[in-house]
């Protein structure tokens, strides 16, 4: 039975972090609403509650309800869970007096606490937070403080229940992992056994005896994602598993020809398709980013279904959905804002009549990775940069047509390629082109032009869920500006995007 903790989320922006965090501890843990919270059994060791931008005073606070959790398995909360184990029991939460927010030092604390254990008087912690914790009930025992916050950390008498009102997870608590450590392997008991291996061989057992002999259909893309899926479902049920490439037209230049190359060398059974001009004329005079994302998932699911309708007896669809897309498809409380649709969380239409399989969908971006290196597949395919589903759609930012398609693929490797050239490649998150719906004047040779401005994005990040803007070096900036300029007729001027994410998304649309 998998060790589990169990992450109940309040909507901070932090919780993913927590559970990376956990994960890098080789415990495995999952997220979950505050109010959808899982039936517990034994495989459940401990539970973390998170931040929140709610405050526990507000009348319509989130209130998880414990009564099955405290006192019977550890509990650790963080900021507002904090917040909520005190109020909720008794103690005094009041809007902060002074600026608790960023940096501050641990000025006392109890050496003997099993929470703290092995971290130094007066390490840096994160604070973040309007409320503070004024008053704590009797069986509250103080384990740390700070200059500005008392109860900057307690425990409850006689119960493994602790609280902290600074974030563990983010990097500035430089002992923050020391911290969770000492919560997830000495409090909680977990062995710290879930690793790249052991998914791999849980996830192919469980694979073979969920499909048997079924046939599967996998919709490649020549990501990581997707690569990966295919992998273990291969390692899973060999040739039982049907494999679909589609040229949308949309990729970046040469893409389909070389990937659908490198995914023959895997011995994947691999059918490519070329919809190029399905996809483009669909796309034809429309600027709306979702509406371009509908209209390709619509166009995609066509061409799927005829392919996949070529082989008798398919049972199941497999997806390469990974864990950040399940948890943004979830709102913690009421209706959130849509900031893009998911290409996978949803699956196809139920006329297909196809089950769903996603093998990945328990992992981060970086463990998809090293759960590839794993089975054995090759850099090209895992040190790729992430690509959206909808392709160059989304990086022209007006309607599009072939012309503006074959202008950004041509911007898009000038870059990419500079990138490799000048061993940048692999510095950076992501890196890509945008054609912007924007003409300016420039001058070349003895003529004035007025023509296309494209912007150069590149980013750093561990898991794109933040990001801050590479600062490439102002050489390679120029050369590859000059470059652009020189080779891609119809562009005259180059801009680099200093974004970071928040408040920018990496992608512009």
């Amino acid at each position: 039975m998998q060790e589990t903790i169990l992450i109940l989320d309040f909507g901070s922006q932090y919780t993913q972090l927590i559970a990376r965090r956990v994960r890098e501890l080789n415990v495995y843990c999952e997220i979950h609403p505050f109010n959808k919270i899982p039936a517990l059994d034994h495989s459940v060791k401990g539970v973390i509650l998170s931040g929140s931008p709610y405050s526990v005073r507000d009348d319509n606070a989130p209130d998880p309800g414990l009564t099955n959790i405290r006192q019977y398995i550890p509990l650790l909360g963080v900021c507002y869970g904090a917040q909520y184990l005190a109020q909720s029991s008794g103690g005094v939460v009041a809007p902060s007096k002074i600026r608790e927010y960023g940096r501050a030092n641990l000025s006392s604390m109890d050496e003997n606490s099993e929470l703290l254990r092995g971290m130094s008087l007066g390490t840096q912690v994160w604070m973040s937070h309007a409320d503070t914790i004024l008053v704590i009930p009797e069986s509250f025992k103080v384990i740390a403080s700070t200059s500005d916050v008392l109860y900057a950390g307690y425990q409850i008498a006689g119960e493994s229940t602790y609280g902290i009102q600074f974030h563990p997870e983010v990097y500035h608590t430089t002992q923050g992992l020391q911290l969770l450590k000492n919560f997830v392997v000495d409090i909680c008991g977990c062995h710290q056994s879930w690793t790249p291996e052991s998914f791999v061989e849980t996830a192919v057992a469980s694979l073979k005896q969920k499909l048997g002999n079924d046939k599967v259909v996998l919709g490649l893309s020549g990501g990581v994602d997707s690569s990966v899926t295919a992998m273990l479902l291969h390692k899973a049920i060999g040739k039982n598993l049907y494999c679909i490439f589609v040229d949308n037209g949309l990729l970046r230049k040469n893409e389909f020809t070389k990937v659908l190359e490198r995914y023959k060398t895997l011995d994947l059974n691999v059918v490519g398709v070329d919809a190029r001009d399905l996809f483009i004329d669909a796309l034809k005079g429309v600027a709306d980013p979702e509406k371009k994302r509908k209209i390709i998932g619509r166009s995609f699911i066509e061409v799927f279904d005829a392919e996949a309708h070529k082989i008798q007896d398919i049972k199941w669809l497999a997806q390469g959905t990974i864990y950040p897309d399940v948890i943004e498809s979830h709102s913690v409380k009421g209706p959130s804002a849509t900031i893009k649709s998911h290409h996978n969380v949803g699956g196809l239409p139920e006329y297909m009549k196809l089950k769903i399989v996603e093998p990945l969908n328990s992992l981060f971006k970086d463990e998809v990775r090293k759960v590839g290196r794993t089975i054995g597949l090759d850099d090209e395919f895992l040190d790729r940069h992430p690509f959206p589903g909808p392709g160059l759609a989304v990086r022209i930012l007006s309607d599009i047509d072939r012309e503006k398609v074959s202008l950004l693929q041509e911007v898009d490797d000038v870059f990419i390629s500079g990138l490799r050239t000048f061993n940048l490649y692999h510095t950076v998150w992501q890196a890509f082109a945008v054609l912007l719906p924007v003409q300016s004047v420039g001058v070349m040779g003895d003529e004035r032009t007025y023509e296309n401005v494209v912007a150069l994005r590149a980013v750093t990040s561990t898991d794109g869920m933040t990001a801050d803007w590479a600062h490439l070096p102002y050489e390679f900036l120029a050369k590859v500006s000059n470059d652009i300029i020189n080779k891609v007729k119809g562009v005259n001027r180059v801009v680099y995007d200093i974004s970071s994410k928040p408040p920018a998304t990496i992608e512009w649309e």
